[in-house]
């Protein structure tokens, strides 16, 4: 994959520097970890910027900050996958944190393609997430009373969207901007709005808007 901005052979380095400039703090032999799982974290980047319709395969921009929020999060969560590395993977999610202004956890299994529009202000819990899913600002899944919600495949939530909680988010739902899912099933393949008594209203769409963002859909 080409990398733009920056050679790849100073990737890790790049990656390592931020990380020490934003937290000196923890054992920095641990850092080496990132130069060893570099390569299979820019596998399933590759995969996912390949999927994704408006970016251009094969190409990685470290100054796009989307591509950049998503590497973060594959890099921590390799490096936690074969090492659980506990300092190390923190101090990845953190600087995502502190550039993106996202809080998605490096334990947390996003799944090999996703996209997100911009990053500000999205909380992702452990809940269970599904393939070709869609993120915008301040789009939030968390949990209630210990309750996770279930995401299946082709999710797309708006701007300022939450789903909290006993859900299951049914195949092809589109969570339209400000709607709140909490404890409770959408209908698949069908834009979710807020109704007028709190509940929620399901429409169909007039095109299959998930293809608009993959090109594998």
């Amino acid at each position: 994959m080409k990398i733009i901005h920056l050679e790849r052979s100073r990737l890790a380095a790049y990656v390592r520097t931020q990380i020490t400039q934003w937290f000196p703090t923890g054992d920095d032999a641990e850092l080496a970890l990132i130069d060893q799982h570099l390569d299979e974290a820019l596998g399933r980047l590759e995969r996912c910027i390949g999927a994704v319709r408006m970016w251009t395969p094969g190409q990685f921009d470290v100054l796009h900050s989307s591509q950049y929020c998503i590497f973060l999060y594959y890099l921590s969560n390799t490096i936690w996958r074969r090492e659980q590395a506990r300092t190390v993977c923190t101090r990845i999610f953190l600087l995502n944190k502190a550039l993106n202004a996202i809080d998605c956890f490096y334990e947390i299994e996003l799944p090999e393609v996703f996209f997100i529009g911009h990053s500000v202000g999205i909380v992702l819990a452990k809940a269970t997430y599904g393939n070709h899913l869609v993120l915008y600002q301040n789009s939030t899944v968390g949990k209630n009373h210990g309750a996770a919600p279930v995401l299946e495949d082709g999710v797309i939530m708006y701007p300022n969207t939450a789903i909290i909680g006993a859900c299951r988010v049914r195949q092809g739902s589109i969570i339209a901007q400000g709607v709140s899912v909490i404890n409770r099933d959408t209908e698949p393949g069908r834009i979710a709005f807020q109704g007028h008594d709190g509940g929620l209203v399901f429409k169909t769409p007039h095109h299959a808007i998930l293809a608009d963002f993959f090109r594998d859909v």
